[in-house]
């Protein structure tokens, strides 16, 4: 059958929007003709390639020279291409913030849509936790708990007036990691007046991971995703950051297939050693596992007055932070004091 081809122009980019615009041509020779070998990821959408590009020209170059990139080449044989790649370059060129990927620039030559964002070299959140291999070795406490205060700061953001947006589909999957496990958010969402609607008897229990049974749980109305489904939804990869668990786990027996729920006992009992990574190896303060997994237990609250703010979020997770380097500090004074040093508080 065929569809209507929709407009399409450069000139429906909104400006200011500050990215570049690539030829095909160029974007086929940084990936090296879109090879295989360069796929960094795969979905519904279409693929992501990794390319290189002269960091001052931003003209291709060789790996060797170049400075890498990330190439979404969207599917052509998608209805909605053109809409997906116009509200992408729209709405997410124009957000900038320290926890979200940076886009670089935009492509768009016949019926070829492609996006470029700056390379994350330390990949996804969702491969350091659950993949194993010598290429992905175990996050210490202290980088879980970096990258769930990143995280948290990129969705506060995106929650806030001056982005107006909302998630809508949070996992860990999107929280994406720089050479220094900095983490930036990805493919989030589109502003809040544009989000699909679902129906009343949508039940989502049988979709990958990260949501909750029913559209109540997540804070959800039967019309629009919510602020408070976010929350609920970064509870859910606060949980696996502290578990190392997926969401939902077929594999396992199953009352543990649903981390939640198997989970959910223990958070409120103070017993949160027993669910915690064993890959950790005990190397992490007990209290602060406490005070994340209590983060994590009213970001999973069915009841929305407890459920906190991603604003409230970031304080916790800041004084967590917070609560360990004055910890630090103060074992430090100690330690000169026992060798005879001045019993003057160390800067």
């Amino acid at each position: 059958m065929m569809v209507p081809a929709a407009p399409r122009s450069e000139d429906e980019i909104l400006q200011p929007a500050n990215l570049r615009s690539f030829t095909f041509t160029d974007l086929k020779k940084a990936t090296r003709n879109f090879r295989p070998d360069s796929v960094l990821g795969e979905g519904c959408f279409g693929s992501v390639f990794k390319g290189w590009v002269d960091e001052a020209s931003f003209a291709p170059a060789s790996p060797r020279t170049g400075m890498p990139i990330a190439i979404k080449k969207l599917n052509q044989e998608s209805f909605q291409i053109h809409k997906e790649w116009l509200d992408e370059a729209n709405h997410l060129g124009r957000l900038t913030h320290p926890n979200l990927v940076k886009m670089l620039g935009y492509c768009l030559e016949d019926e070829q849509h492609l996006v470029v964002y700056e390379f994350m070299p330390q990949g996804s959140l969702d491969n350091h936790l659950f993949r194993r291999g010598s290429h992905f070795q175990p996050l210490s406490w202290d980088l879980r708990m970096k990258v769930a205060l990143g995280a948290a700061k990129g969705l506060a953001f995106l929650h806030s007036d001056k982005a107006n947006v909302i998630y809508g589909y949070f996992k860990t999957s999107d929280i994406l990691l720089d050479s220094g496990y900095n983490a930036k958010l990805s493919d989030f969402g589109k502003p809040k007046e544009e989000e699909p609607t679902v129906g009343p008897s949508f039940y989502i229990d049988e979709l990958p991971s990260y949501y909750a049974k029913r559209l109540s749980d997540l804070g959800w109305s039967t019309e629009d995703p919510t602020a408070e489904g976010d929350v609920y939804n970064f509870g859910v990869v606060l949980l696996e950051v502290l578990a190392g668990r997926r969401r939902l786990d077929r594999s396992r027996p199953s009352r543990e297939q649903d981390l939640v729920e198997w989970a959910r006992p223990h958070l409120s009992k103070r017993q949160i050693s027993r669910i915690l990574d064993a890959r950790l190896g005990g190397q992490y303060s007990l209290a602060d596992a406490q005070e994340a997994a209590a983060l994590a237990c009213k970001c999973l609250s069915g009841n929305l007055s407890v459920r906190p703010s991603m604003e409230q979020v970031v304080a916790a997770l800041e004084q967590l932070q917070d609560t360990k380097e004055t910890a630090v500090s103060d074992q430090g004074c100690r330690v000169v004091r026992k060798f005879g040093g001045s019993r003057q508080q160390q800067p």
